[in-house]
This record gives C-alpha cells, sequence and structure tokens, in this order.
C-alpha cells in the first residue's frame, strides 16, 4: 500500500504537469467549437438584421419600425462580442467572475428566446430565419456556459512541493497488498476527458471492454482523482468546521450546510443540467400536438413533419445528455460525502471519551459507516427532484391549461389532494425509520457482541439463549421495516393511481364546463401527465431519502458531537533526553465517570518518575493499577489536578490487542524495517522459536484478535510490538500473567532489566518474584496509592506490602520444601524450549494463509440470485401475484387509452358515456395496483424474516475454524449494510423493474401496431438493448462485487481499530491508521464511482436509439394514409412514444440497480450455508438429567487436526482422569493445553480416538447436551453489556440470594454493594468499566453458580493477585471438593494441590503422575517448570543485585 501512495502520486504529478502545461498552451477543443459556432450565428444575426432593414426601405421607403431590425443587429453584435469574450477567454483573466456572470445572463436570456420560438412555430403554424436562429441560440449560450466554468479542475499547480501528506509513503516497508486490496498506478480516465468524452462517457469504455474480455479484480479499477479522495473531501470539510466553530456552536441544518459546503459549484452544475432536463421533456406534448396537427392535414408549410421529427429527436438527445450529467454529477457529490462522513466516523473514534462509548457501542459505530453514511451520500441525488418535479408541474400545468382551458384548475387540485394526502404517510414513514434505526442499533450491537465472543457462548453453550435474543431484536426490527414496507406500498398506489385519477378528473371538468375535447386536447393532455408521470411516481422515493438521510445524519452529528478525550494536549514529547522527569503527577483525582457528583476512580495520586527510573504497581484487584496507567495516557477524564509526561510512550494492555496480519507488521507497528533492531527485538521477547515453527515464520498472517496464537504469544508480540518502538517510557499492564513461569523469567531479565535498562518503567504486576528489582513500588488499593517506598523499605515498614508477599510465599512454600529435598535443577538449555503453537501450524497448511481474501461470486450468476431470494417463505407466490396484478393493471391503462383514442372522434358516442367508461376503468386499475403494493408488502417481509433467520442459524452453528479465519468486519457488513439493502430496498425495486419492463414492451407493441415500418427499428432496438446491457453487466456486477468486498475492509479496519484504539492514541499512531483508512474508503468509492458512471453509460446508449424510434413513429404516423378519423390513435401512439423513452429507460436502469441490488443478496447467500457443527441436540442418545454423576474421563488415542491434511496438533494422548479428582495441566506456552480443553469441549473435532466422560462417548451426543453439562472459567474473561447479574445468570436460572452468595465467595461483594444498582450494576461492552482481575472473578461466579460435576479452569486466575487467588484456590477446593477440576495454569501452586498433573509438549503426553513424584523425577518436565517456578521465588534479592 505504501509504494502505490508513492507511486501513483508521481505518475500523477507527472501526467498533470504534462497537461496543465498542455492547457496552458493551447485552446481547447470546447472553446473553438464555441467561437466558431457562436460566430456564424452572431454574423447570421447580423446578416438577418440587414436583410430586414433593406427590404423594408425597398418595400416601404422606410426603416421603421427600428424594433423589426434593429434588435436583430443588437442581438447579433452582442452574442458576436458575449462568445469572443467567453470563448477565447484566458485562464488568467482577471474579470472571470464577470465572464462567468455573462454566460449565467446569456443562457437564461436565450432559454427564454428558445421557449418563445418554439411557442410561436407551434402555436402560429410558421418558420422564419428568426425563429431557426433564436431555437439556435440556446445550444449556442450553452457552449458559451460551458467554456466558462470549464478550466476550473484542470487548474494544477506545481505539485512537486505540495504532495498530500495522505499520499505519501508510509513507514514499515512497501507490501504491494493491504488488507485484500490490491492497490494498482493508474488513475481514471475522468481527469483526462474531453467535453465530448465527458458528456457521453467516453472515458469509460476502456474498463467496460476490460470487463467484457476479463473478470475485473480488485488492481483493475482506476483511482479517484485527487480532488475526489476522502483525504481532500475530509480537509475542506474540517477546514470550514473550525471556521465555523470560530464564530459559533454548531446545530443539525449548519452541519449539513457545511457538507455540502465545499460541493456548491457541482451542485449548481448539476442543477443548470436538471433544467435543462425539464425544459426539453415539457417540449414533448407541443411536438406531440404539431404532429397530430400534420396528421390531420394542417400543415404550415411544406415537409413540416420532417422538420418536426428532426427537432424531436434533437430535443432528445439534448434532453438525454443532461439528465445523464445531472445524476452523475450530484452521485459524484454523493460519493464525496460519504467518503468524507466515514473518515470524520473513523477520525472521532480515535478520540472518543470512554464515558461517550458506552452510548455508542462498536457495532452502532460500524453502522454509521455502513448504514447511515451511505444513505446521506444517496441524498445529492435526489436533490434536485425538489424544485425540478416542481418546475415540470408548472410548465405541465401551462401546457394542460392551453390544452383544455379551466379544467387545468381541477387537474391541479387532483395533483395537490395526491400531493397532500402524502404528508400524512411521510410523517408515518419519518417516525418508523427512526425506530427502525433504533431498532437496527440494538440488534446490531447484540450480534456484534455475540459474534466477537463466539468462542465463550459456545464453551458456556450459551448460543441458544443469545440467538433468541437477537431473534426478539429482529422482531422489533421486521415490526418497523413492515410498517416502511407498508407506507412504501401506500405512497406508491397514490402516486401511480394519479395518472388514472387525474385524467378522469379533468375530463369530468371538461364534460360539465362543456369544454370540446378533440384528439389533439386529450392526447397533448395526457402526454403532459405522462411527463409528470414519472416525478409524481419517484415522489415516495425522494420523500423516503429525505428522511432516511434526516435520521441517519441526526445520528451521525449526535457521534460526531459525542465527548471526546480532554487530557491528550498534556502530552509533552522532547527530542532531547534531559528532562528532569519523565512522568509527573500532582494532587490529581481520576473519574471514569464524568458524573462530578460520583465517587472518583483515583484519589489524591501524587507521582514523580525520574528518566530511567523503573517502578513497580501492585495491589489487590480492582484497586487501580491499570487505570493509573491509563490516567498516564490521558484516557481518564481528569477531575483535578497537573499530569505531565515527557518523552515518547509505549504501551502494553492487559488484554492483547492484535491486528489482522501478519505478525511481522504487528511488530514494526508503522515503523521502518531495521533488521538488526528486529531480530534483537525477537530474541528479547522469546519469539524465536515461535517463528521457526510457523510456515511463514514472521510474515505469518495473524487472524482477528490474534486468534491462532496463544495467550502468552500474543503477549510477547506486544511486547515485541513496544520494544521495536525505541520509546521513552514503558507501560506495561501485567504482560507476563499469561506465561509461563520460565518465559516470565526469561523475559524479565532480557526484556526488563536488558533491553529497557536505559528507559523508564511503569509495570503493573502481581509477580511478587520481581518487585526486588524495582526502584520504588507503588502500593495501590481503593484507588489510592497508599505506600510508596523501595522492596525492602516496604517489607520492614508497610503491613499491607508484607500481606502481599506473604500470601505469594504461603502459595510456594510446599514446592520450596520439595524442591529443598530434591536439589535444585539445571535450567532447560534455550535450545530444548519448544514453544510451538501447534495449532497456528494447522490452521496455516503451507502455502496457505489463515485470513484469505474475501470471497465472492464471479461472472454473470444469471437468475441464480433471483431464485435464491425468491425461494425463501412464499415469496415466489406474493412476487407472482403482484406481476399478475401489475400486468392487469398495464391492461387497464392500455383499455383506457384505447377507448379515448377510438371514440374521442366519434360523434356516436356521447361525451357522457366516453368519461364514464374509462373513468369505470381506471378505478379498477387503482384496486389491481393496492393489490400489487400490498402483496409486494409481503413479499418484502417474508424474505427478510426468512434471510436473517437463516443466516443467523448458520452464523451460530458455524464451527470455530469459520470464526478463526473470517475478520469480524466481513460479517458484520452483512449482517448490517447488506441486510439493510435486502430489507428496504430489493422488494419494491424487484416489483418496480418488473413493472417498467412491462410498461416498455408494452410501449413497444403499441407503436409496432399503429405504425408498423418503425417494427424495423424496433426489433433492432430490443436487441442492441439486450447487448447493451450483458455488455455492461459484465463489468457492473464485478464493480458492486468489489465494491461489497472493500466496504467489508472499510468495516473490519474501523471494527479492529475501535477496539485496539487505546493502543493505537498510546503509540501516537492515530494519524497512520487514518491514512490507512481513508486508502480503505478510497479504494471503496473507485468502484462505486466506475460503477454509477457504467450505468449512466449504458442508459445514455439507450436513450438515443430511443429517440431514433419515437422521431421514426411520428415522422412514418404522419406520413402513412391514416385520415383525419384516425388522428386519436396517432395521439394514443405518440403519447407512448414519449414516454418510450422514459419507460425502456427507468426499466434498464432498473433492472441494472436491481441485479447490483442482488450482490447483497448473493454475499448473504455465503454466509447462509457455512458447514455447521455437529447437532446441538440428537434425541436418541440425550444424556441422563445427572450426568455426568461421577466425572470420570477417559481419553482414549486422542488425534486433533484442525483442518483436513493439516499437520496434527494433538498426537495421541491418552490418559484417565478420576472422578473428583483435580487434574493439572502444565506445558510449555502453545504446547497443546488449550487444543485439549477445546477437544474436551467439542470446539474441535477429534480425526482420531475418543473421549468418554462417565462410559459416555461425547462424540455421540449433542454439543450442547455436552457443553451445558461442564463448567469452564476461560482464559480470556469475557463480560457482555448488560447487568452484573445477566454477566453471572444469563438464562435466569438463580435467585438473588444465589447470586449474592456466590459474589461473597468470589470476593466481589464488596465491589458490586459500592455500585449504587447493586446486582443490576453497568457492565458495558467488554466489561471495559470493571478490572481485568474482577472480570475473572465474575467469570468465577458463573462456574459457581452452574456447580457441573466437571470443571475446567484455564488460566483462571491469571490477572488476580496473590492473595486473592488464595482464597479463590481454597473457594474451589472447597466449593468443587467431590468435583473433578481440570487446571490448565502457568501458576505452579494452582496445581501443586492437584492428585495427578499431566505434562504435555509439542502435543504429546510427557508425563502423568502424581506432583511429588514428577518432582522427583529426574528430567520431569513439571519438575522442571517447578524448579523455574520457585528458583524465581526465593531468590528475590538476586534481582537487585543485578541492577
Amino acid at each position: 500500500m505504501q509504494s502505490w501512495f508513492f507511486g501513483y502520486t508521481q505518475s500523477i504529478l507527472s501526467m498533470r504537469k504534462v497537461t496543465a502545461a498542455s492547457q496552458s498552451e493551447h485552446v481547447s477543443s470546447l472553446q473553438i467549437l464555441s467561437a466558431v459556432f457562436n460566430g456564424i450565428l452572431a454574423i447570421a444575426y447580423l446578416v438577418l438584421g440587414i436583410w430586414i432593414m433593406k427590404t423594408k426601405l425597398k418595400t416601404d421607403q422606410t426603416i421603421l419600425p427600428l424594433h423589426e431590425w434593429l434588435v436583430v443587429l443588437f442581438q447579433g453584435l452582442t452574442w458576436l462580442l458575449l462568445g469572443s469574450f467567453v470563448s477565447l477567454k484566458k485562464q488568467k483573466l482577471p474579470c472571470i467572475s464577470a465572464v462567468k456572470s455573462c454566460s449565467i445572463l446569456g443562457l437564461l436570456y436565450a432559454g427564454f428566446l428558445c421557449i418563445s420560438a418554439f411557442r410561436e412555430s407551434i402555436v402560429d403554424r410558421t418558420v422564419s430565419a428568426k425563429i431557426i436562429l433564436d431555437i439556435l441560440s440556446f445550444p449556442g449560450s450553452i457552449l458559451l456556459f460551458l467554456c466558462a466554468f470549464e478550466g476550473d479542475k484542470c487548474k494544477v499547480a506545481d505539485l512537486d512541493d505540495t504532495i498530500d501528506d495522505c499520499y505519501a509513503p508510509l513507514r514499515g516497508g512497501d507490501p504491494e497488498v493491504t488488507d485484500g486490496i490490491s492497490i494498482i498506478h493508474n488513475v481514471t480516465n475522468f481527469g483526462r476527458a474531453g467535453f465530448c468524452s465527458t458528456m457521453t462517457f467516453w472515458w469509460l469504455n476502456p474498463l467496460l471492454k476490460q470487463g467484457k474480455e476479463k473478470i475485473l479484480e480488485d488492481q483493475d479499477i482506476p483511482l479517484l482523482l485527487e480532488e475526489h479522495r476522502a483525504q481532500m473531501c475530509y480537509s475542506r470539510y474540517m477546514e470550514q468546521l473550525s471556521k465555523q466553530k470560530k464564530e459559533g456552536p454548531s446545530d443539525l441544518s449548519l452541519r449539513l450546510s457545511l457538507i455540502f459546503y465545499s460541493h456548491w459549484k457541482a451542485i449548481l452544475v448539476s442543477g443548470f443540467f436538471a433544467l435543462i432536463k425539464v425544459l426539453t421533456l415539457s417540449m414533448g406534448p407541443l411536438f406531440l400536438r404539431a404532429f397530430i396537427e400534420v396528421a390531420e392535414g394542417k400543415e404550415a408549410f411544406k415537409h413540416e413533419g420532417f422538420a418536426l421529427a428532426v427537432g424531436l429527436f434533437l430535443t432528445k438527445c439534448l434532453e438525454s445528455f443532461s439528465e445523464r450529467q445531472w445524476f452523475f454529477r450530484t452521485k459524484l457529490v454523493g460519493l464525496q460525502v460519504r467518503s468524507l462522513l466515514s473518515a470524520a466516523i473513523y477520525q472521532k473514534q480515535l478520540r472518543l471519551s470512554n464515558a461517550a462509548k458506552t452510548t455508542h457501542s462498536s457495532g452502532e459505530i460500524v453502522n454509521y459507516v455502513n448504514v447511515d453514511a451511505y444513505r446521506i451520500g444517496e441524498f445529492p441525488s435526489w436533490l434536485h427532484q425538489i424544485w425540478s418535479t416542481s418546475l415540470q408541474l408548472c410548465l405541465a400545468v401551462c401546457i394542460v391549461y392551453y390544452t383544455v382551458g379551466l379544467a387545468t384548475v381541477a387537474a391541479l387540485i387532483a395533483i395537490m389532494l395526491t400531493v397532500l394526502a402524502s404528508s400524512p404517510l411521510a410523517k408515518l414513514l419519518l417516525k418508523y425509520q427512526k425506530k427502525l434505526m433504533l431498532a437496527q442499533d440494538k440488534r446490531l450491537k447484540a450480534i456484534t457482541e455475540a459474534l466477537a465472543n463466539m468462542k465463550v457462548l459456545k464453551l458456556y453453550a450459551w448460543e441458544t439463549h443469545f440467538k433468541n435474543v437477537i431473534e426478539g431484536l429482529r422482531k422489533e426490527e421486521l415490526k418497523w421495516i413492515s410498517g416502511i414496507l407498508t407506507q412504501r406500498g401506500f405512497q406508491v398506489v397514490l402516486f401511480w393511481s394519479s395518472p388514472v385519477i387525474v385524467p378522469a378528473v379533468t375530463f369530468w371538468t371538461c364534460y360539465f364546463l362543456r369544454i370540446q375535447l378533440n384528439a389533439g386536447t386529450v392526447f397533448t393532455f395526457l402526454a403532459s401527465l405522462n411527463i409528470l408521470q414519472e416525478p409524481i411516481r419517484v415522489i415516495p422515493d425522494v420523500v423516503g431519502v429525505f428522511i432516511e438521510a434526516k435520521v441517519s445524519l441526526d445520528r451521525i452529528v449526535k457521534f460526531l458531537e459525542a465527548p471526546e478525550l480532554n487530557d491528550r494536549d498534556l502530552w509533552q514529547e522532547h527530542n532531547d533526553k534531559d528532562f528532569e522527569y519523565s512522568i509527573f503527577i500532582s494532587s490529581a483525582e481520576f473519574s471514569w465517570d464524568t458524573d462530578l457528583s460520583s465517587k472518583p476512580t483515583l484519589r489524591n495520586i501524587n507521582l514523580v518518575v525520574k528518566p530511567r527510573e523503573k517502578i513497580a504497581i501492585c495491589g489487590e484487584v480492582g484497586s487501580g493499577k491499570s487505570t493509573l496507567l491509563a490516567s498516564v495516557l490521558g484516557e481518564v477524564p481528569k477531575v483535578h489536578g497537573i499530569v505531565r509526561s515527557c518523552g515518547k510512550i509505549a504501551y502494553v494492555s492487559q488484554t492483547s490487542w492484535i491486528q489482522t496480519g501478519s505478525i511481522q507488521e504487528n511488530i514494526l507497528f508503522g515503523s521502518v524495517m531495521d533488521p538488526v533492531r528486529y531480530q534483537e527485538v525477537l530474541e528479547k521477547c522469546c519469539l524465536v522459536e515461535d517463528l521457526e515453527m510457523l510456515p511463514f515464520r514472521d510474515l505469518t498472517e495473524i487472524g482477528e484478535r490474534g486468534v491462532n496464537l496463544s495467550g502468552g504469544q500474543k503477549q510477547r508480540v506486544q511486547l515485541a510490538r513496544a520494544l521495536y518502538q525505541d520509546a521513552d517510557i514503558y507501560l506495561l499492564d501485567d504482560p507476563f500473567s499469561a506465561v509461563d513461569a520460565h518465559t516470565a523469567t526469561s523475559l524479565f531479565n532480557e526484556y526488563i532489566i536488558g533491553a529497557l535498562s536505559a528507559k523508564t518503567v511503569l509495570l503493573v504486576t502481581h509477580q511478587v518474584d520481581f518487585l526486588p528489582a524495582f526502584d520504588s513500588i507503588l502500593l495501590m488499593a481503593a484507588g489510592e496509592i497508599i505506600e510508596a517506598a523501595t522492596y525492602e523499605n516496604l517489607r520492614a515498614s508497610s503491613q499491607e506490602f508484607q500481606n502481599l508477599v506473604n500470601a505469594h510465599n504461603n502459595t510456594v512454600g510446599s514446592e520450596i520444601h520439595i524442591n529443598h529435598s530434591t536439589g535444585r535443577r539445571p535450567m532447560t538449555s534455550k535450545g530444548e524450549i519448544q514453544d510451538i503453537y501447534v495449532k497456528d501450524q494447522s490452521f496455516v497448511p503451507l502455502a496457505e494463509q489463515l485470513i484469505k481474501q474475501e470471497e465472492k461470486e464471479t461472472g454473470d450468476t444469471g437468475l441464480k440470485p433471483y431464485r435464491q431470494y425468491l425461494s425463501h417463505d412464499k415469496c415466489f407466490l406474493f412476487f407472482s401475484f403482484a406481476a399478475i396484478f401489475h400486468m392487469i393493471f398495464i391492461i387497464g391503462q392500455l383499455m383506457q387509452n384505447y377507448w379515448l383514442a377510438a371514440n374521442v372522434q366519434n360523434s356516436n358516442v356521447n361525451r357522457l358515456k366516453l368519461v364514464t367508461v374509462y373513468t369505470v376503468i381506471g378505478s379498477a386499475v387503482a384496486i389491481f395496483l393496492l393489490l400489487r403494493s400490498f402483496s409486494v408488502v409481503l413479499l418484502g417481509c417474508g424474505a427478510s424474516q426468512s434471510i436473517f433467520s437463516t443466516l443467523l442459524k448458520s452464523l451460530f452453528r458455524a464451527p470455530m475454524s469459520f470464526y478463526d479465519s473470517t475478520p469480524l468486519g466481513r460479517i458484520l457488513s452483512r449482517v448490517s449494510s447488506d441486510s439493510s439493502i435486502v430489507d428496504l430496498e430489493v422488494p419494491f425495486r424487484f416489483a418496480i423493474a418488473l413493472g417498467s419492463t412491462l410498461n416498455a414492451y408494452s410501449s413497444f407493441v403499441i407503436l409496432a401496431i399503429l405504425a408498423w415500418p418503425v417494427v424495423f427499428v424496433i426489433i433492432p432496438l430490443i436487441f442492441l438493448s439486450i447487448f447493451l446491457q450483458r455488455y455492461y453487466l459484465a463489468s457492473s456486477m464485478e464493480l458492486k462485487r468489489i465494491n461489497g468486498t472493500t466496504k467489508s475492509s472499510v468495516a473490519s479496519h474501523l471494527a479492529e481499530s475501535i477496539v485496539g484504539a487505546m493502543t493505537i492514541r498510546a503509540f501516537g499512531e492515530g494519524d497512520r491508521f487514518f491514512l490507512k483508512n481513508l486508502g480503505l474508503i478510497d479504494a471503496n468509492s473507485s468502484s462505486d464511482f466506475h460503477s454509477f458512471s457504467a450505468n449512466e453509460w449504458l442508459i445514455q446508449r439507450l436513450e438515443i436509439p430511443c429517440a431514433v424510434v419515437l422521431s421514426l413513429s411520428a415522422l412514418a404516423m404522419t406520413l402513412l394514409p391514416f385520415g383525419a378519423s384516425a388522428s386519436g390513435f396517432i395521439g394514443m401512439a405518440l403519447s407512448y412514444g414519449l414516454s418510450l423513452n422514459l419507460f425502456l429507460v427507468v426499466a434498464i436502469q432498473y433492472q441494472c440497480v436491481l441485479a447490483n441490488l442482488m450482490v447483497s443478496v448473493e454475499r448473504l447467500e455465503q454466509y447462509m450455508h457455512i458447514p455447521s457443527e455437529a447437532p446441538e441436540v440428537i434425541e436418541d442418545n440425550r444424556p441422563a438429567h445427572g450426568w455426568p454423576s461421577v466425572g470420570k474421563v477417559e481419553i482414549c488415542n486422542l488425534k486433533v487436526r484442525y483442518r483436513p491434511n493439516a499437520p496434527l496438533v494433538l498426537k495421541g494422548i491418552s490418559c484417565i482422569f478420576e472422578g473428583g479428582h483435580k487434574i493439572g495441566i502444565v506445558g510449555r506456552t502453545g504446547s497443546g493445553k488449550t487444543t485439549l480443553i477445546s477437544a474436551l469441549f467439542r470446539l474441535v473435532e477429534p480425526s482420531d480416538g475418543k473421549i468418554i466422560i462417565d462410559d459416555l462417548n461425547i462424540s455421540t451426543v449433542g454439543l450442547h447436551d455436552l457443553r451445558s453439562h461442564l463448567g469452564i472459567i476461560p482464559q480470556d474473561p469475557t463480560l457482555f453489556s448488560g447487568s452484573v447479574r445477566y454477566n453471572l445468570d444469563p438464562l435466569s436460572e438463580h435467585s438473588d440470594y444465589k447470586i449474592w452468595e456466590v459474589l461473597e465467595k468470589c470476593q466481589l461483594r464488596e465491589a458490586v454493594l459500592e455500585k449504587e444498582e447493586g446486582l443490576n450494576s453497568l457492565v458495558v461492552q467488554d466489561g471495559s468499566n470493571w478490572s481485568m482481575g474482577q472480570r475473572q472473578l465474575i467469570c468465577l461466579g458463573r462456574a459457581l453458580l452452574k456447580r457441573n460435576q466437571i470443571l475446567v479452569l484455564d488460566e483462571a486466575t491469571a490477572s488476580i493477585d496473590n492473595a486473592t487467588d488464595s482464597i479463590i484456590q481454597k473457594t474451589i477446593r472447597t466449593e468443587f471438593a467431590d468435583c473433578t477440576v481440570i487446571t490448565v495454569a502457568h501458576r505452579i501452586p494452582t496445581v501443586m494441590d492437584c492428585n495427578m498433573v499431566l505434562g504435555i509438549s509439542n502435543g504429546k503426553l510427557i508425563e502423568y503422575d502424581e506432583p511429588a513424584k514428577l518432582m522427583n523425577k529426574l528430567g520431569s518436565l513439571f519438575g522442571q517448570l517447578v524448579q523455574e517456578y520457585w528458583s524465581r521465588s526465593s531468590h528475590d534479592d538476586t534481582y537487585s543485585e543485578n541492577w
């Protein structure tokens, strides 16, 4: 990615220099074209004026009146000056504003002349040279306007000295691929496109041709122009925001104006194209009336039909060009708005305060980007619909008044009533939309938490409960989805029936006012309504988009205005090393709770740490040790006091945060690779042996959150990351708790004493053995530093510290005695230590990394996604009903128009009968519209419920191997944005695509019947449409799929950054992560940009042939001998013909939009059929109610591999755990201990062998039955958002009394009583408002509540101080006296009182015997571990001497 940034920046600069040079030396082709065209036009005006004056002198012997020739001469002179002034302007012209103003005035004036000339030509049925020149002045003025505004995007300065920081080379090497997104060096051709290429989208041809020849890949997609990239958009927004903040506080409307402020030019230009589109569209009914009069023999001049056909063709072409540019440019604005919002949200979460995180969970923040930002990005493309629809309505009303007179009032009232009737529907839609977003947030928060902690859910057998909770939230969400779809259905009925209701009302008014109806007036009126038909029909969509955008903007603005961390400015980094102190805290109080009335978390903190000083921090669980480190980092709100830190800080968190990527990337963390230093860091962190056993060594990909590393390996990678930064201050939060005694000793000697000898260190630890080596020890209790002195002074003067040390000595007393009797054993040499985490091998077979590129469909999938969508529930039935009802609707409209066409000129049918039959047919048609909408609502609701239910079941039944190799962001993008698209977009888009296609083909049929020669043009047009659609879809589908995968990358990176925000801030790497996020946003935006550009490319190439068909149809019907009596059928055919352009384009457009939306269905389907685990329950073989009653575990030749053909992780382990025995499992880090526990819970199935519990083979029972009958305290203490009670007993199986009793045993009663809410005290997501030790105690409480006969402790007390650990161990021995307890531990004292100890190395059973016997056995692995632990504990003074 880094080399990409640098490479393509250089290519852009060189290209731009050449472009800028050529532009400064040459006049553009557009300027030449404008100058020539307007020059000829001006000369023609001058010649015409002179000719009129000469004619008047010759015939009238006078030049009066002057206006007949003087105005024409003045027009010619003015046009000549204006054309020269604008067309040949220089880029450095000082009066550029005047040039632009003149071009705008000229455009407005020419538009007025053009409309007046058309009206005069059609109404008076005359054509003159003056009329022709006035009409031609309008395209001339458009050329002038484009010349005036040309060059703005081409003004490129010499950028050699101003390369944007966003695209400068990043540190840490130059990989070519980042997060599965291959980066390329080419920039989109749009930046080099000329006027004609821009207007026709010719610049897109190379990409579409490439997409037709091969399947497009990520690297084939060109980059966006620099001004369209996220960094530029975000910079402009922040610049305006900072200016505004100086003036006063911001509100929602102000934020909205700031977001669109930098795009006002693009919005203005797109508005100009929208104006041209409306004006050209409104000319259609006038052409229709003129054609009817020509067909009736009322030609104004010879060959008028040919002239009208050419004029109609040119008008339709201009309409097409303007509409395509309108949509393209507004979508481009939306793309930039979405990019800046995504960037702003990412930047905000890096600065978000901890209090704000309680109201904005990680799932919600991802949703802000995945859903809300995208909805706001859709808003600009609908921005001009409000005023353009109103203008279109006004013009149509004028034409209607021209045709039916006062009956226009009735038509206008009917339209207004239709719009007013939609108002309550819009209010309900807004209400439902807000409710839906809240419900969606709750559901996403729950599902994010469940998916991120799926391993814990499976171990506790809580999947069903959490799935039911999510399904309950989904039911609430579906209620609002149903409401939204229903309101949209009513709006569709209301607006789609308006073209049926409004004519009926108007014709009845004509009947009562005795206004004469004929073919010309009737079908001109209907054609005018057809013009309004699509704008009126999209009013529901416009309303929906506005409502969604408002709700989403409210949510994003609320997030962007959330509290931020305020103490970051207290940091002081000095380049020199001669500062007096590293950390200075004076009379400070800190509180996680922003409520000032609450008790501070830390009180009376006074601390001065000098450079190179080593400080240890110890204390009981919940005493505030981790909070003190967080306070130094500026993470905890300061109530009062002074906090200063001098120098660069490195931080190692208690909970490991590992990025998805290679081990090398995690260690370098953005720094430049120094091979010598890098190798030293690996040695100091004891990682060399681990890397040698991995298939790709340090280039091995680590799964999300380091899932394919052991706990100890993750901590050592974190330590390596900190050491490589070469910081001045090291804040280490209990990093040795996750490693075994030997590794901890080695790390302390090599890392703390050796590598950090010249650094300032603050170490939080429960390892009393290391304390003598520190300059000072801080003893904390209840949020205060109660003692601060050297080890010797504390031993002599502090009773609390003596208690802490004595608790530790008591735990190691037994092995001290035994070791004295057996003698000290030599330490294992470094070469003999095999810290091999075989799980990683099995997850990564040779030549295959764990995290693969996201899968996506390729090529044309045909009808497969449509069948998949319709196969759910009764969707196919409802879709069939919707199709049938729409066909009846179309037939009804045909019958209405045929009735009018056949009888409007028929004197035998009176007007009352004519209007009555028309109205009855229309009323019946409206009923079928209602039935169609009802069917679509049922289709959408049924599909949404079925798809999500299937997806959720598939995800919760997926094996852990799926979660180990799939980043969370990939899943979240599917359950958020893709699910939202399927819920709200697909149903009506599906129905409209079908309906528009039927409308288009019905128009073809009418034209083919009434103007048979046009069949020879229509048939090729249909084939051309199919060819173009397939040509387009070959690229479009791949662009949409790439858009989906790049969107997942944005979501994954965001979700990962939210979890590691504290670490990112501590290392000062926020800018680098932000730049990476900008690159991912641009990759996503680039595919989206080319996707909607390709859509406009397709539509334009369909509209031009449609204009040809329409013009030839009109010409054929005027030339064929129909006779005056057939004028009604001519009017009917032309009214359909004028709508052909609209119907065909809308049909193809919605088909393509639907095809792109179906990519979301494809993506959901990929995760709806994940190979699942074994059945949860096997009815024929359910264990007895009290199973296991004894707790005997027999392991028989157990072999485990994580994937077929992968190396074995456990290699034939056989042993027996007797019922009621206490079993200790020991081994080096990564030896296979956790894998054995995974096999016991069947997180991974054995490839050979079996495990028998109380004479029952666990492979023959259901997973839920197995896991629910076993107890476990997992290695990673996991809490869920909710209350303390919910975290202890989510299934609500126990009373409050029982829970308080358990809290007492867990030493948590006092901590919970301090909270005002007691058992209902808040636990935020991941339990971050509770200390790590408290979280482990809560997990212990869960086990005490369940009281299973078999209990597994997987490093259960690693983050607990020795005193608390001693109490907990006594509690476990008491409470589980008759149970089988299997303990995996690095703290040797926790397994010393076990009946048996199992030693594992490299997946093999090395020894299994009583602890005393193993310790007296020469070469025993357990004996070595005890010796290492004892030697460290019994030689406290050694470290002080070495220091």
